[in-house]
């Protein structure tokens, strides 16, 4: 059983940890994305896929339950075997990773092409590793001390948006379901990479305090997720049109280039600014459980010297490649099925194996 004092998280920070996973660079292009599958009804498959979600997080929170606080590594290597457990340490730091990856390359993407085109994509990555790897180092508790830091000083921008509504035109919306149900299924699968991270659980739920509050926090953590994902596609269609959006990368960007302030002539550049506090709560947790996994892997002491590792991998390999947008792109539709395994399917056969386990051995450790 893994030591937890030093580490524990309470409620509030297991919520934004898990939620700041989700809500990360995917929100940029979600609006754009919505509207190419399925016009003005898009909005309508946030809420077919926050009910996923929540079906997706009672099977976690139900396989953990069955775990007696461990993690769910130490779990399958009590139930399977040692080397079961460090190959199931592997695939979750290499999913873990692509998310990681997959939300820095974007961010450098976005600041080069709106704050600095002149700096050196490696540059970037050092700038935001460095307090990211100090961040991490710290384990749980500090990550979730600093997910809650950053849900206090960004909680001003969606306000921004609502500057937008004096030239927003709700007929946009108008009609529903037009073309039928099926463009609004199809629209779904467009949901999957904005709310990856709730694998994140299995290795953080051994640090939540109130475990019995787990299944709420989840819960909480998805309406979050949905809420803002909601907000910020309504405003993109009631202003610029869903078949305006489609001609926008990052509308949500965008947009900002028409609102107006006497006192700040470009909006977006604070914008950017803040919201890379809320890009770095995709990165920051996933590089503490890449490392967690590679320290299982190699049973160490620490995981500070994966992390270092893995910082200095990163930086060299930026020194020498960055993708662009489009490969950025193609790297998050292999996500989506990757993450569709590991949050959805692995979570289901889990606990079917946990039960029938604990039924065929009533008297295991577990």
């Amino acid at each position: 059983m893994i030591q937890t004092d030093k580490n524990s998280i309470t409620f509030l920070q297991f919520v934004f940890i898990i939620s700041g996973i989700q809500i990360s660079v995917a929100v940029l292009s979600l609006p754009r994305k919505l509207a190419e599958a399925a016009g003005s009804d898009g909005w309508m498959a946030l809420p077919l896929g926050f009910v996923l979600n929540l079906i997706c997080s009672y099977i976690i929170v139900s396989v953990m339950r069955k775990c007696s606080e461990k993690t769910l590594i130490d779990a399958i290597s009590t139930m399977m075997g040692k080397w079961i457990g460090k190959a199931f340490a592997l695939i979750i730091a290499l999913y873990f990773f692509h998310l990681m990856y997959d939300g820095l390359v974007r961010a450098i993407l976005i600041v080069k092409i709106w704050l600095m085109p002149n700096t050196q994509a490696y540059v970037l990555m050092l700038l935001l590793l460095f307090p990211a790897y100090k961040v991490a180092l710290g384990g749980p508790r500090i990550i979730g001390r600093y997910a809650e830091f950053v849900a206090v000083i960004s909680c001003w921008l969606p306000f921004v948006y609502l500057f937008t509504l004096k030239y927003a035109h709700w007929l946009n919306l108008l009609p529903f379901l037009k073309e039928g149900f099926q463009p609004v299924l199809y629209a779904v699968k467009e949901t999957i990479y904005p709310t990856l991270g709730l694998s994140a659980v299995f290795i953080l739920y051994p640090y939540l305090k109130n475990k019995e509050k787990a299944a709420s926090a989840l819960f909480l953590s998805n309406a979050v997720t949905m809420s803002v994902y909601m907000f910020i596609t309504i405003i993109c269609f009631i202003y610029y049109s869903p078949y305006e959006s489609k001609y926008y990368n990052d509308p949500i960007i965008s947009i900002l280039k028409t609102i107006e302030f006497r006192f700040i002539e470009r909006i977006e550049v604070p914008f950017i600014s803040f919201y890379l506090f809320v890009f770095s709560l995709v990165w920051i947790p996933c590089m503490y459980i890449v490392s967690y996994c590679i320290r299982q892997i190699f049973e160490l002491d620490s995981h500070r010297t994966p992390l270092r590792i893995l910082c200095a991998l990163l930086i060299i390999g930026t020194y020498f490649f960055i993708p662009t947008f489009n490969q950025s792109d193609k790297l998050q539709h292999w996500l989506i099925w990757f993450g569709f395994s590991m949050e959805y399917i692995l979570p289901s056969l889990l606990l079917i194996y946990i039960i029938l386990y604990k039924r065929l051995r009533p008297r295991s450790i577990l």
